[in-house]
């Protein structure tokens, strides 16, 4: 073998990396992040996440990925680990696909339609089909389509430049001897974990060992053990990507090394007994691309078939590997913003909007426990208040940031709407932070300056403050989930709370007046609800723009009110009616703007 054999081995490998590459990117962008929701819906049972991981895995050609996205719905939130685990057995089963393609170049025959299904014959016609859809097409759903296809011909390209490179070496003595060394259990699975380790794809280094097989080198004795060692080797992948996770990813990541080591050990606890037995014959004869492509099939769907009833065994071992920290009270703690998952822009999209639900939780939980202190100050609760607040104020800081950095990747249409409007979202729930802040500070006023209000304002003051916590949590239901009826009834009670400010507003001004309030904490009241108008304000703001989403549409609050007063939207009245009832009864009156 030459320093030109070396030299196109090398270009081989990178060319047969780069193929599986573009050619998978290109397909998770034809699937446009539906993947990752069709990960979340279909997984409560592990039949439906064990296929579902298969398929998904087959279509973005690496398992190392799959699991890497299991580990980012885990580390959002959006996946609990036990439906992780059917995902992550199905993946090990869905990265045999490519071997099972490459295996098409065994293929050989005089007839014409053996001729054409060979790899060697169409697979640069499919990378000519590939570029002139790259190339002359404008469409972005073609210019995928090629880009899917010219990955697939540039593949078997270097599939074959890998092949041609090593055919010298069917005639080493040398390489002969070292390959045979390999039937050694402990040193072939070494080799395969280490190879794919290096070019991170099991994928990859079953190719790699399929080119080899061209040199009559590769028997069974010394193939088995290096796939089973490939296998081991692609956990390092999703390993890394689960450093700085939580712990529940660092469990998924786990649970795959685990599934695969000891699917190793048993494979080849059963294989070298049969041998030691003679019921092993073929032993050392040479395998083929469909051998070793059907062995790294069998080993993966009875290592998955094995596990299934087992999965709690498994997320039993994952749990006493990586366990519980004891760590702060969680709604203080920052959420995981994971950059890696960049590489799947609807996963990351999804781990900042749950981020960014957070946000609106904390800053409602503010807004709670601020009200009560304008009649009883605590120090502890403004305590919690103020750190909760400079936490808002570092997630609008870091999920923003965030949301940038996604935006500089490729995104579909859909999904640079969704990062526009999640910034839009988080500037509202953090200013309704804010707000919860300005009430916190004039309750401190008040204790400081030893003012109260009447007992009137503070029976007016409960009223709206109930009606403020309920606007809160329609709007976060409505944000926290899509399609929720809370949605609905967001603007029928900004408009109710509107009322009763306004009712407020002149009652105080009429007790000033009786000299009923005093006027310096009479001042203080009016502030509040100001304050609490701006929240209910900012609420309208978020429904208006989910009602958009939901329509597809641009649409502000104001666009909004203009077509709830004019009876578009069904229900509104009714609504309307039922809050100026429930609120009516309790102020005692009628409200009127």
């Amino acid at each position: 073998m030459t320093i030109f054999d070396v030299i196109n081995l090398a270009g081989g490998i990178g060319l047969f990396l780069y193929g599986m590459s573009i050619m998978g990117a290109g397909l998770e962008k034809i699937a446009g992040g539906r993947m990752e929701k069709v990960l979340q819906k279909l997984t409560c049972s592990v039949w439906r996440a064990v296929l579902l991981g298969a398929i998904i895995t087959g279509l973005i050609q690496s398992s190392a990925g799959t699991t890497v996205i299991c580990i980012g719905l885990v580390n959002a939130g959006i996946f609990q680990l036990s439906q992780a685990i059917g995902v992550i057995m199905g993946a090990n089963i869905g990265t045999t696909v490519t071997g099972q393609l490459i295996r098409l170049a065994d293929i050989s025959g005089d007839n014409l339609l053996l001729t054409m299904i060979n790899p060697k014959t169409f697979s640069p016609l499919v990378a000519l089909a590939g570029a002139i859809l790259f190339v002359f097409f404008k469409s972005p759903k073609k210019r995928t389509i090629g880009q899917v296809l010219m990955g697939f011909g540039i593949l078997f390209t270097g599939m074959f430049t890998m092949e041609n490179a090593v055919y010298p070496l069917r005639e080493s003595e040398l390489f002969l001897e070292l390959f045979s060394k390999l039937q050694n259990p402990l040193l072939g699975v070494l080799a395969g974990a280490l190879v794919t380790v290096a070019i991170q794809s099991s994928s990859a280094s079953v190719g790699i060992l399929q080119a080899l097989s061209a040199t009559g080198a590769v028997t069974w004795g010394s193939a088995i053990p290096i796939i089973l060692g490939q296998n081991i080797g692609t956990c390092s992948t999703p390993l890394i990507a689960s450093m700085g996770a939580s712990t529940a990813a660092k469990r998924s990541a786990v649970v795959h090394l685990y599934f695969n080591i000891i699917g190793t050990v048993v494979f080849l606890l059963g294989i070298y007994g049969l041998r030691a037995a003679g019921l092993f014959p073929f032993w050392y004869d040479v395998m083929n691309k469909g051998d070793i492509a059907n062995f790294h099939t069998l080993f993966n769907v009875v290592v998955t078939l094995m596990f299934m009833p087992f999965t709690r065994v498994l997320a039993w071992l994952a749990e006493r590997t990586i366990p519980d920290k004891p760590g702060g009270e969680p709604d203080l703690t920052m959420p995981v913003l994971d950059e890696r998952l960049f590489t799947s822009p609807a996963v990351a999209l999804q781990q900042a909007r749950n981020a960014v639900t957070k946000m609106g939780t904390r800053a409602a939980r503010n807004v709670q426990l601020a009200l009560p202190m304008l009649e009883k100050y605590d120090e502890e609760t403004a305590d919690q208040i103020d750190q909760r607040e400079s936490l808002i104020d570092k997630m609008e800081v870091g999920v923003s940031n965030y949301l940038v950095r996604i935006s500089e990747h490729e995104l579909s249409e859909d999904e640079n709407q969704q990062v526009n409007e999640l910034i839009s979202f988080i500037t509202d729930f953090e200013r309704i932070g804010d707000y919860a802040i300005n009430v916190r500070e004039r309750a401190e006023e008040m204790r400081d300056k030893e003012l109260s209000f009447s007992q009137a304002a503070y029976a007016e003051m409960a009223v709206l403050s109930d009606a403020i916590q309920e606007i809160l949590e329609l709007t976060n239901e409505a944000f926290g989930e899509p399609g929720s009826q809370s949605l609905d009834r967001v603007e029928p009670l900004e408009e109710t709370i509107d009322l009763l400010c306004a009712t407020m507003r002149r009652r105080h001004v009429d007790r000033l007046r009786d000299g009923a309030c005093q006027l310096e904490s009479g001042i203080i009241f009016l502030d509040v609800l100001t304050d609490l108008e701006r929240i209910s304000d900012h609420c309208s703001n978020i429904a208006a723009r989910l009602v958009g989403l939901r329509r597809n549409e641009t649409l502000d609050a104001h666009a909004l009110r203009r077509e709830l007063h004019t009876g578009v939207l069904p229900g509104y009245s009714e609504s309307m009616a039922r809050y100026r009832e429930k609120y009516c009864e309790r102020m005692g009156t009628e409200l009127t703007a």
